[in-house]
Order: C-alpha cells, then sequence, then structure tokens
C-alpha cells in the first residue's frame, strides 16, 4: 500500500468509521481504476457496513452543497483528489 498524503477538511463521524474511511479509501485506490470506480467501491462498503444510503463523490473540481445525517460526513483530500462521503 502506497503512503499517500491526506488532507481532511471536515470529518463529522465517530473515530471507527472515519478509520473505515482511511482503509477502505487506500484499499479503492490501489485496486480501483476511475474516480467512479472509488466512490462506487466506498459507496458499496458503507451501505453495507452502516446501512444505506450513502453518497461518494470523487473527483478534482466540484462543488457541493448537502444534507446529510448528523455525525455521517466527511471531506478530504488525497493529494489532488477529492472525497466527499456522506449519508442521507
Amino acid at each position: 500500500m502506497t503512503e499517500r498524503s491526506v488532507t481532511w477538511v471536515v470529518c463529522e463521524m465517530d473515530q471507527d468509521m472515519k478509520n473505515d474511511v482511511e482503509q477502505q479509501v487506500n484499499r479503492a485506490i490501489d485496486s480501483k481504476e476511475t474516480e467512479k470506480e472509488i466512490s462506487e467501491y466506498l459507496k458499496s462498503f458503507f451501505d453495507k457496513k452502516y446501512s444505506p444510503n450513502w453518497h461518494c463523490v470523487v473527483g478534482k473540481h466540484f462543488a457541493s452543497f448537502v444534507t446529510y445525517t448528523s455525525k455521517h460526513y466527511i471531506f478530504f483530500y488525497i493529494g489532488q483528489l477529492a472525497i466527499l462521503l456522506y449519508k442521507l
């Protein structure tokens, strides 16, 4: 697994969930080829482990304004790649 530079922007989730985000995003980046595949992988993992309705946006240039369940939101960068994961 590659060491990656992570810049946390907003994290509103407990430590266990944040640990899952870190582990799964590294797995996704190592095994998937596109931003879409990374997004689908993360959404699927969190839907299974923490129940649906998770949403995930992965990309380099986007803005967002979302409504989410309290304590179920994270936004961060890995290098130039922005990742937004939240639950409705």
